[in-house]
């Protein structure tokens, strides 16, 4: 009986059971759509059990590639259309959004993802005026569920203003890339941003060629007070500053020079304040992370993405730093307050400077928060282990830079000195750290030159004196980083366009990188030419900031998008027109290769492609055959030992090194092989550039650390 008894309550428990989990199976999910896949696990995490977090993997709608898709009779109206392949993941979108209670945009927080945003409400059939929209500048947990309790209405401001930069876009690209094509060869492309980089490359490349260096001289001396020695250089005579323009003007101021005795004039003794720099954007991340840690643009951009969207630290995804696309350097209340306690705790509370509000350059957006860790005290040292090498080296810079930008100001004892004899002016400076401030996380300064106690009065004596001749040097190519900068500065373009536009002219071959400068092509130069002369309002610097002006005008609701678009267009139009009847067709002239083909026998020529040079026979179209240009270098293949080492490039035209007897041998190697095998490991040897312009050779196994002397 009570067996009988246990069993009935068992079964009972049991239907009980599944009809909870039959009810638990009815119950509808919140559905939120991102845009990567790769922080769509991360966010379900933080929101629980009621959300399901999807990925649109980026926009789903687009202007057709295959045509202008403007309709310039109906206002410039965009004829968007879902992206090729994207079927199966709208139709799953779609049945996701049927079946959820409600659906949350969250795609990224600038204009392109409020397009995203835009789209995906048209494609599910959404209420454009619902509170749906979910922004969000970190993928932290607290920060995500803050952003669902305030979710708004899509900002159409920054739809129009995404459209009109699009449009823009295209209506420059569509219409001047097939001139282009016409008058000088396929493939060939124009862009509003892409031609002003263009054409600051071949003007720099201009102001090198028509440079006509001048002489001139220093003289250093060298000095010492009791035994204290220190360095001086020459300044002037008589009181004033003087240029030394050639060697009888140097002979002339030694010869006034008749002791080791010099005077000490005047000592100048000042307090110096150095200010903390300002948290990153995404150009200065840029420039410092080309300057510092040598990484190339997309490179940086593609690990600031992964930092976003989160890394496993064991207890699963997190994201590490905020929103990589930005202008803006404000920092959040909450942010500051977590840095100024660690800043306490750590360094003392004399080292932070909580509170100071920081001033966002003319024209930053300020949509968002500068560059900064999502949690100061996630040190880097801390979470090393989860990081790969290039992750913690970009992590390792972001977050230096954001916590010095929290903290005080570096104190300096400076002192100058002016020494004299007969009338010959040599001066010396040095400092001295008194307070370091931000320095004790973010040493950019120098190092520490102090000179001896001196004062006005005392005699000093010369060791010797070292005159050198020099000569002007023309201003330097750019390289990624500074063209980056100076496209900033003057106001040409947007975060999240710098990093495509580089690739692009460096795609088209209308550049090419040497020793990490831009160094413009052939091709490169035609292009230019031609587009200065027909359209020099898309090259001009001043018209390209100006709209850029006018599209931030758009966001913030100041102007119609149509109207903007329009004003460009009237004038831009009669611009095509002549074009199209007065720019001559340019021949590109082969060059012989001089060598024969080896299929038919005809002459071989030297050809410019999409990727730059390439040998082709002369009998196209009836022979085919093409090779590519290669350069051998004088090493035999490390690997097989048969073929010889040859110089290659790949189609982002990146030098590389591998054997010619490819496919048989796979042998490639980034880095310059010397023709030595190392000592320690066996393994060959490579040659590796490094910072300040020296060679180092070095074993190109990773676990080796094989190294010879740098040779500058």
């Amino acid at each position: 009986m009570a067996t009988a008894t246990v069993t009935k309550r068992k079964t009972s428990a049991k239907k009980t059971g599944k009809k909870n989990t039959r009810k638990k199976a009815a119950t509808k999910k919140n559905l939120v759509i991102v845009e990567s896949p790769a922080k769509a696990k991360t966010i379900e995490k933080y929101l629980g059990r009621n959300y399901k977090v999807v990925a649109s993997v980026g926009h789903i709608r687009d202007l057709k590639k295959s045509s202008m898709s403007i309709d310039f009779e109906n206002n410039y109206e965009p004829q968007y259309i879902n992206i090729r392949g994207k079927g199966p993941l709208i139709n799953s979108l779609k049945k996701e959004a049927k079946n959820a209670k409600s659906v949350y945009l969250a795609s990224d927080p600038d204009r392109e993802g409020e397009a995203i945003s835009w789209h995906l409400s048209h494609i599910l059939g959404l209420d454009e005026k619902a509170k749906n929209r979910v922004v969000f500048n970190e993928i932290t947990k607290d920060a995500v569920k803050n952003a669902f309790l305030e979710p708004r209405q899509i900002d159409m401001d920054l739809v129009d203003a995404q459209q009109a930069r699009r449009v823009l876009d295209r209506i420059v690209g569509y219409s001047i890339s097939p001139i282009l094509w016409k008058k000088v060869k396929k493939g060939l492309s124009a862009g509003r941003v892409q031609s002003v980089a263009l054409k600051l490359i071949i003007d720099r490349e201009n102001e090198i060629k028509a440079f006509k260096p001048e002489e001139y001289w220093t003289i250093d001396g060298a000095f010492k007070k009791g035994t204290r020695k220190f360095q001086a250089s020459f300044y002037g005579v008589d009181g004033k500053k003087f240029k030394l323009n050639n060697n009888s003007d140097v002979k002339a101021v030694l010869a006034r020079i008749t002791s080791d005795d010099f005077l000490v004039e005047k000592v100048e003794k000042k307090e110096r304040r150095r200010n903390a720099p300002l948290p990153y954007t995404t150009s200065s991340l840029q420039q410092d992370a080309a300057n510092k840690i040598n990484f190339r643009t997309r490179k940086t951009m593609m690990v600031a993405q992964q930092l976003y969207e989160g890394i496993n630290l064991g207890s699963g995804q997190q994201g590490l730093i905020t929103y990589m696309r930005t202008d803006s350097t404000r920092i959040s209340p909450i942010a500051q307050g977590q840095a100024a306690d660690f800043i306490t705790e750590r360094f003392g509370s004399q080292y932070s400077k909580h509170g100071n509000m920081v001033k966002n350059a003319s024209g930053a957006q300020d949509a968002h928060e500068a560059i900064r860790p999502s949690n100061v005290n996630q040190t880097p040292e801390s979470i090393a282990k989860y990081l790969d090498k290039d992750q913690l080296k970009l992590y390792t810079l972001i977050w230096n830079r954001f916590v010095a930008s929290q903290m005080t100001s570096a104190v300096f004892d400076t002192m100058k000195v002016t020494l004299t004899q007969n009338g010959v002016i040599f001066t010396a400076n040095g400092s001295q750290i008194k307070f370091d401030g931000y320095l004790a996380v973010y040493n950019d300064s120098d190092k520490n030159k102090m000179l001896p106690d001196m004062a006005e009065g005392e005699i000093v004596k010369k060791i010797n004196t070292q005159p050198e001749q020099h000569f002007t040097q023309p201003p330097a190519r750019y390289s990624e980083a500074t063209l980056i900068k100076t496209l900033e500065e003057n106001g040409v373009g947007r975060p999240s366009t710098y990093a495509p536009t580089l690739e692009t002219i460096q795609k088209r071959y209308y550049v090419r990188l040497a020793a990490k400068r831009f160094e413009p092509t052939e091709l490169g130069e035609i292009v230019n030419g031609l587009i200065v002369q027909f359209f020099p309002d898309i090259v001009d610097v001043k018209f390209t900031a100006e709209m850029e002006g006018k599209l931030d005008e758009v966001e913030l609701g100041k102007e119609q998008w149509q109207k903007v678009i329009d004003d460009f267009y009237k004038p831009f139009e009669k611009e095509l027109t002549k074009a199209e009847t007065e720019m001559e067709k340019i021949q590109i002239k082969d060059e012989p290769a001089g060598f024969d083909c080896d299929v038919c026998g005809h002459p071989m020529v030297i050809k410019l492609g999409r990727y730059g040079k390439f040998y082709a026979c002369s009998n196209f179209p009836e022979c085919h055959n093409t090779k590519a240009i290669t350069k051998e270098i004088g090493v035999t293949c490390p690997i097989c030992g048969k073929g010889q080492v040859i110089e290659r490039k790949t189609k982002r035209n990146r030098i590389f090194y591998g054997c010619d007897r490819y496919p048989e041998c796979e042998f490639t190697s980034w880095d310059l092989p010397v023709g030595r095998s190392c000592p320690k490991s066996g393994d060959f040897l490579v040659e590796k550039k490094i910072r300040g312009g020296g060679k180092q050779v070095v074993c190109s196994s990773e676990k080796c650390d094989y190294k010879e002397e740098v040779v500058k």
